[in-house]
């Protein structure tokens, strides 16, 4: 019999989810992003879902070539852009959309020997100085770009730095900074994340690339809400396989990090970082047992972690353990393990089984 380890996905909760990010986009178009297979939730499952996205972002030709293979024919905008040069007419022969964020891009596909011309979306440096041309440069290129008989459409983008935390004048000053260098510009523009779709109306401009939201989880920082009624899409969910009792004083899991302070009855759970649960989780973590919280205690094992439920009893092998989902929000667990939500659910490996409903 196979490990209990396994992602329920919602597939009704994320066209909900799209719904409102459509919604929220008004006449603005919709790119659901699904790249690292959909944040963990399966992408040719979410895309099969959202027949209604005006197209799909994914982070590289492997992952849009997947989509077609698939059967998945709306359009797909690689965000990554090509990593080599040979990209471009394998770009072509998909039908996909491309990023360019650098010169070298840029140059690659001036000289492409491509059998359909491409929509290029241009990406501008507005202050998060990750990736993206300068305002020269992204001048320069956007008039390049127009003239080229290889580009059918140009889309001007640029990324937030600081979407998650509303009040941060960073947004507004890259901004103002992308408005400015497309002054003159009449096409179409795209800067809305998840975040800043739910709380900057001002940058949903013609498109808008809502990502973590369509899953459920909300992208603003800790401890601020978005206002958004979002369903969780997944939960990560096991099965109790053991239950010990340990005497106060005792220890348990690698390194004997944790320390029973009274006699303690431990759940051992089948869930560990080989299947996406974060090593790094502290005592005191929350996990549902029957759907009442207890606290994880001790290391975070491979394949295994293990739960004080001295509160719960009755406890009994093969009771549902709920890492993260409905009634315990992924942000949750993020917080407590100092991390984000985005890296948690796409840390859920492939040995955890998804089970899809609605």
């Amino acid at each position: 019999m196979s490990r209990p380890a396994e992602a329920l996905i919602n597939l009704s909760y994320i066209r909900s989810n799209f719904a409102r990010a459509a919604e929220l986009a008004g006449p603005a178009r919709v790119m659901a992003v699904i790249k690292a297979d959909a944040y963990g939730h399966g992408a040719v499952r979410v895309a099969q879902t959202l027949g209604t996205a005006d197209c799909f972002g994914v982070a590289s030709l492997d992952e849009a070539c997947m989509l077609r293979a698939a059967g998945i024919s709306q359009p797909i905008v690689v965000l990554g852009g090509v990593f080599a040069d040979d990209e471009w007419p394998a770009a072509a022969a998909q039908d996909l959309q491309v990023v360019i964020h650098s010169g070298w891009q840029l140059e690659g596909i001036l000289r492409a020997n491509l059998t359909r011309p491409l929509v290029v979306w241009l990406k501008h440096d507005s202050g998060m100085h990750r990736l993206g041309l300068d305002d020269k440069a992204f001048s320069e290129a956007l008039g390049a770009l127009e003239s080229c008989d290889k580009v059918s459409a140009v889309v001007a983008m640029s990324h937030l730095a600081c979407a998650d935390s509303p009040g941060d004048p960073v947004t507004a000053a890259q901004v103002d900074c992308f408005e400015g260098v497309l002054a003159s510009w009449s096409g179409a523009r795209s800067m809305a994340n998840s975040a800043a779709l739910m709380t900057r109306p001002q940058c949903r401009y013609e498109w808008v690339r809502p990502g973590l939201m369509l899953y459920g989880a909300q992208p603003l920082i800790s401890g601020e809400s978005s206002g958004q009624d979002l369903m969780p899409a997944m939960t990560l969910r096991s099965k109790v396989v053991a239950l010990r009792e340990v005497a106060a004083g005792e220890g348990v899991g690698y390194g004997l990090r944790w320390q029973a302070k009274r006699p303690s009855l431990i759940a051992t759970v089948a869930m560990g970082y080989g299947d996406g649960y974060p090593r790094h989780a502290p005592d005191g973590t929350p996990v549902l047992i029957n759907g009442v919280r207890a606290p994880l205690v001790g290391r975070v094992s491979m394949d295994f972690v293990t739960v004080d439920v001295s509160a719960l009893q009755p406890v009994s092998i093969g009771d549902t353990a709920v890492f993260w989902g409905e009634g315990l929000p992924v942000e949750e667990v993020a917080a407590a393990a100092d991390t984000l939500a985005y890296q948690l659910l796409t840390a859920v490996s492939q040995r955890v089984r998804r089970i899809y409903q609605g």
